[in-house]
Formats: structure tokens, sequence, C-alpha cells
């Protein structure tokens, strides 16, 4: 007999142990089924589960779509894009404002080669009516109708030096038009024509929401190739680009503008960029034409230019302050001195750093009109 009374230590199975089995068995079959029972019931329910579970994965990632537009194998027709598919918004934004936006054609006594930025070369092509050459080509956009007059924003550049203006509407109407105003340091300008039969004018939106990466489309004649569409998206948001007025290099004013890389070429000017609600959001006006250089364009934002384009329907011109000084590179200065050829910026006086027409010069006092 062990120290420890059990069987723990033993192999021989005692005959007490023995009945003990025989009296637990009938409880021990039953205890076995129904433990088979429970591994079927989790399997079961654990197969259950998991079907719930992917149901619940796939209706999240759908969006539980209900409207039971489905497609079924290759044979099923393709349906037309989703509203919330850009491709699609392209297409209905494009739509909306095509019939707002018109050519210019910028008419002159002698045939031009072009003006910066502003349109396709004239060919040398008269009217034999007016004796006008066609110099320019641009492009422009109707924002509002008054009291049956239609009016038309486009850039200063694209009718600069015009004798006669004409407004080619999307339908192949050509209209004459006027003047209303314009500025050369903003480069925008206003025109007005007849507003019969003009039943769509564009919208504007809100400059300032633009995001970097946001789609949008430039809608102009680029090239003389009226009712012309591109797409790109808004590489910057706020770009400030010096400007020179005389295209002399002296650069004479900061424009701020939006980047894009959509296509702007000669002929774009005045026309309109606009989002995929198919708001106005800028207008286009200018590129970077260097060799090498690609999808860097540029427009003027809708909340600078309105501010402005309201002026000009109101006085006609923007009246600034004009002080007339101007900076100077003093190395270059003392170097052209201590070469004996005087200052390039001195009048005949020998005064340098003022305009002697400017209110800067006691003796003088005018008033620019921009």
């Amino acid at each position: 007999m062990s120290l420890f009374d059990d069987d723990f230590y033993s192999t021989r199975v005692s005959r007490r142990t023995r009945s003990a089995k025989k009296e637990e068995k009938p409880f021990s079959s039953r205890r076995r089924s129904s433990m088979k029972w429970s591994n079927t019931s989790i399997v079961v329910t654990s197969s259950l589960v998991s079907a719930i579970a992917v149901v619940l994965v796939f209706g999240m990632v759908t969006g539980f779509d209900r409207s039971g537009n489905t497609v079924s194998g290759a044979s099923a027709p393709v349906s037309s894009l989703n509203a919330a598919d850009p491709m699609d918004k392209t297409i209905q934004a494009a739509a909306k404002v095509r019939p707002a936006v018109v050519s210019i054609i910028n008419e002159q006594s002698l045939p031009a080669f072009g003006n910066e930025d502003g349109g396709d070369a004239s060919s040398g092509t008269e009217d034999s009516d007016s004796g006008l050459a066609q110099a320019a080509l641009g492009s422009g956009f109707i924002f509002e109708k008054v009291k049956g007059k239609a009016h038309i924003i486009t850039n200063y550049h694209v009718v600069a030096d015009a004798e006669a203006l004409k407004a080619v509407m999307s339908d192949g109407r050509t209209l004459d038009a006027k003047v209303v105003g314009k500025d050369q340091i903003t480069d925008l300008a206003v025109l007005e024509i007849d507003g019969k039969g003009i039943d769509t004018v564009a919208e504007f939106g809100e400059s300032d929401d633009l995001q970097a990466g946001q789609w949008v489309m430039a809608i102009g004649n680029p090239l003389g190739l009226s009712d012309s569409l591109s797409l790109g998206i808004v590489s910057k948001t706020k770009r400030v680009i010096p400007v020179s007025l005389s295209q002399d290099g002296v650069y004479d004013w900061e424009q701020e503008v939006i980047q894009i890389d959509a296509s702007i070429n000669q002929g774009n000017s005045g026309g309109p960029l606009i989002n995929l609600d198919g708001k106005v959001v800028g207008i286009n006006s200018m590129k970077v034409a260097d060799f090498g250089v690609e999808g860097v364009g540029f427009a003027i934002p809708s909340h600078i230019a309105m501010p402005i384009v309201q002026s000009l329907l109101k006085n006609g011109k923007i009246d600034r302050p004009y002080l007339g000084v101007y900076t100077m590179d003093l190395d270059q200065y003392f170097a052209q001195q201590a070469l004996g050829l005087g200052d390039p910026n001195a009048d005949d006086s020998g005064d340098t750093g003022e305009d002697p027409d400017s209110s800067a010069n006691p003796d003088t006092s005018t008033e620019s009109d921009g």
C-alpha cells in the first residue's frame, strides 16, 4: 500500500475504480452525445455569423444600392454615367456654360500680327464694307443681361487698339460689340452687345473655394477654333506673377492668378474657367510661352475680377493714384557711371528716380485712368 491512498501512482486498476466506471457509463454516454450536438451547433452558428458579416461588409462597400440598376454578365448594356461621375459632370458643366461663351474679333485699319497672348495672327483679309482687317481673335462670355443689352467679360489685350469689335455667338450669329470699359493693369474689359435672342448667361462661382487638384475646364476660341474645351486641374490656387504692361522687361504690376494645367492657347484669352458645377471661377488670361514649357496657364480669379468689372460698368475705367516714383538697380547705375555711360533712367535734365509727368514732380500733376 502506498503512502497516498489513490491510484495515481499505480498502473493497476482496482475493482472499486472499475465498478465506479460501470456506474458512470450511462451518464458519460449522454454527456458525449450532448457534447456532439454542441459542436454541431457551434459550427452552424459560426457559419451563419460569417455569412451575415460578409453581407454587412459587402453592403457597406457598395452603399446598399437598391436602385435596381444591376449589371449581369457581359451581355448587360452599358448604362449612362452616374451623376456623381466626374466625366458626366464635365459634360453637364460644359453644356451649361457653352451657349454664353463668344468669340471676339478685333478689327483694325492695318493688318496686325496678333497681340501678346491675345489671339491668332491676322491673315490680312479685309472687310470690303468697312475697310478694316481682322487683327486678332479672342474669347469672352456673357455674364448678364440689362435692359435689352448683354454684357461680356474679356481681356484688355483682346480688345486693345481695336477700331471695331464683333462677337460671334455659339449659334453662329455675329453681332457688333462696343467697349463699356477696360483696364490694362488687371487685363480686363467689358463689352456690350444686343441682348435679343440671348437666353443663357454664365453664373459666377467662388474662386476662394478652389482647391489644388480640383478639376476645371477652359472654354474659348483657341487659334480661331471656336467653342473648344480643355480639361485640367488647379495646379496652384494663388500664384503671384510679375507683369510688364509694355512688354519691355520692366515689371509694372503683380497679378494674383490661378495656375492651371488645362491647355491655354492664343485665342483662349478672355474665356471662362469653370468648375464641375458649371460656374465661372476665373477668366483665362495668359500662359508661359517658352520652349519646353507645357501645362502652365493662368486665370484671373473671379473674386478679384468682379469688383473691377462692376467699376468698369459704372465708370468705364479704374481710377488709381499715381505716385510716379520708380526703383532702380544701384549696381547697374554705378557700373554705367564708371563706364561713363550715364544713367539710362535719367531724363534730359539729369533727374533720376522720378517721372517728370507724374504727381511726384512739383511742376506737373496728372491723373491716370489705368
